[in-house]
């Protein structure tokens, strides 16, 4: 049986064990939540690792990192260093969205090195096998390919897929007939809609949904249902074509689960800040309280190499309204192919933003580390804060590079630090001074 069957027949695994202790929930409560589909646990049985997390209702908001080969830089070790990067600054998922050199290869070995949740987006190999290496057009693709890629994947060990399902001919005509600026932005739905547009044909993985989710229960790999339709910009936030995507993105994930397997859905994009918790709210009633993935969202359009800003912003709005997963964004988004560095920044990011959320959410423990952060700072203990802090080698060479200190405060106030003048102004023995006097 499936995580999910085995949670709709209440049979208490090892592996619902493991995971209610790394998130410091109950069994039962994890249990519950993966039956009524509000709770996925991403974990393929050919993917052995040890920290299973869950991404859903009532845990804490889970961050991802995208790395990947292009077709300009194809190399292994660049990923793999990237990878080692994302696992550090504290990433919960990897997803492998390589597009250059070998890409079984590439993702065999990056699955070999990751102790976390894996995914990827299948159609990529695809095309990129069909473009690149027979030198033929996105057209030619055949079906039987399309599936034997995500069955190799799956069989790989690939944890979660993202796929875009949700695109049909009816919702491209929706997008032809409702301007946008932009157009389509997801290269995995712009690569579907061409293949539909050269063949006159419907969205094979929308016409083969059976056969996919097969493939999927087989190998107990979660579907991250993609969002092909998602807006590029702000002016396309929210039209008739990200929401008819969304509709169907509801009535596939009640197939997925009749089925056995697991849900995630994948969200905007680039949107407005008043527009976000209205999106979160339909995404859970379209898609019956699914786990809502969120790329960013980006809340303005003009802050190339600041856009980890832009999206933490947004990913903080989304996960408070009630977001699940939070695709990082890096520096370099919309410019190039992202490097360790930019990695590094991107997560970091996308973590306070996650952490800020637990804590409007209430989520049990969430302002603990933020407490004993202001003790610490109080006690001018250097050393905790730098140990506390989500990047502490940053923290630590910015100390270090205040260069002379007034005592134990820091080089912004020396000896007018407001710590010490308060505890000086409110301290037992000038009182006892004062009253003597």
């Amino acid at each position: 049986m499936t995580i999910r069957e085995d949670a709709l027949n209440n049979k208490k695994t090892a592996l619902f064990t493991s995971c209610a202790e790394i998130e410091g929930v109950s069994v039962e409560t994890l249990m519950a939540g993966v039956a009524d589909g509000t709770i996925a646990i991403p974990k393929n049985i050919n993917h052995d690792f040890e920290k299973i997390i869950a991404v859903g209702k009532g845990l804490s908001t889970k961050v991802n990192a995208n790395i990947g080969s292009s077709k300009d830089h194809p190399e292994l070790e660049n990923e793999l260093q990237k990878l080692c990067v994302s696992l550090k600054a504290g990433t919960d998922t990897v997803m492998d969205l390589s597009m250059g050199g070998n890409l079984s290869a590439t993702r065999r070995e990056i699955l070999k090195n990751c102790p976390v949740p894996l995914g990827t987006v299948p159609i990529y190999q695809t095309v990129a096998e069909v473009v690149e290496t027979r030198k033929k057009a996105i057209g030619d693709v055949t079906i039987d390919h399309i599936f034997k890629t995500i069955e190799e994947q799956a069989r790989d060990g690939v944890d979660f897929m993202t796929i875009h399902c949700g695109i049909t001919r009816d919702t491209i005509q929706k997008v032809k007939n409702h301007k946008r600026v932009m157009g389509v932005v997801s290269r995995g739905g712009s690569f579907t809609i061409e293949w539909m547009s050269s063949n006159q044909k419907e969205n094979p993985l929308f016409e083969h949904y059976d056969d996919l989710l097969a493939i999927l229960k087989e190998h107990e790999v979660t579907l991250s249902l993609g969002d092909g339709i998602r807006p590029g910009c702000l002016a396309d936030a929210t039209d008739r074509g990200q929401v008819q995507e969304l509709i169907h993105l509801g009535e596939l994930t009640q197939r997925a689960w009749d089925a056995g397997v697991q849900v995630i859905i994948e969200g905007p994009g680039h949107m407005p800040m008043d527009q976000i918790k209205a999106n979160i709210l339909l995404q859970k009633r379209l898609c019956h309280g699914a786990p809502f993935y969120v790329l960013g969202p980006l809340v303005t359009d003009i802050a190339p190499g600041y856009d980890h800003i832009t999206g933490a912003i947004g990913g903080a709005i989304a996960a408070a309204a009630g977001a699940d997963f939070l695709c990082y964004v890096t520096p370099a988004e919309h410019l190039k192919l992202p490097n360790p560095e930019d990695v590094h920044e991107g997560v970091i990011a996308s973590k306070i933003a996650a952490h800020a959320a637990d804590i409007s959410k209430g989520l049990p423990g969430a302002l603990d580390r933020d407490i004993a952060m202001a003790e610490r700072r109080n006690n001018l203990d250097w050393k905790g804060q730098i140990d506390l802090s989500l990047d502490p080698e940053k923290a630590r060479r910015f100390r270090d590079e205040g260069g002379t200190y007034t005592g134990d405060a820091c080089s912004m106030c020396g000896s007018y630090c407001a710590i010490k003048v308060f505890k000086k102004a409110t301290s037992e023995d000038r009182n006892k001074k004062q009253k003597q006097e």
